[in-house]
């Protein structure tokens, strides 16, 4: 991404070792991330929904709802992250068309992701074995007459 010479030699980047989580969800947020370098893994609850490599923007959603992290993020490998707060991201969305573009593509791009997960084939119930009953006949009147017409036994 171009955004991506903006910031890489800037004094704010972090180290983050792999492993280690940037963010986790249920936190109250305050910045975003632009991936440096290296790659971080973006999960809900054991689940990993997307990796995120170089130049891509992480936690975004803090800094357009003003809600609790959504997702966890853990560095994959060892990573350099760029934190963007409030005050830059409004900064870089007034001054930096592109850099308002390429967030609204990331946006897309995971939602369109997160609703393919949620097209789930219907599941199939399955069938109980029914257990096999013995049929029972029903004498009924033709039976029954033939039964009358048997001579009886010891008779």
């Amino acid at each position: 991404m171009a955004t991506l010479h903006l910031f890489r030699n800037a004094p704010e980047v972090i180290a983050v070792a792999a492993g280690e989580y940037i963010f986790r969800m249920g936190e109250a947020a305050k910045v975003m991330y632009l991936i440096i370098e290296g790659e971080v893994d973006l999960s809900l609850g054991k689940t990993v929904v997307e990796t995120a490599g170089q130049g891509s923007f992480i936690g975004e959603m803090a800094l357009i709802d003003d809600e609790a992290r959504s997702a966890s993020a853990r560095a994959r490998s060892d990573c350099r992250v760029f934190p963007i707060d409030e005050a830059r991201f409004q900064s870089l969305v007034m001054e930096t068309p592109f850099f308002a573009l390429q967030l609204m593509k990331t946006l897309a791009r995971r939602l369109r992701l997160m609703d393919a997960r949620a097209v789930v084939t219907p599941k199939v119930k399955k069938v109980k074995k029914v257990k096999k009953v013995k049929r029972v006949k029903k004498a009924g009147p033709i039976r029954k007459a033939k039964k009358a017409a048997r001579p009886k036994k010891g008779a």
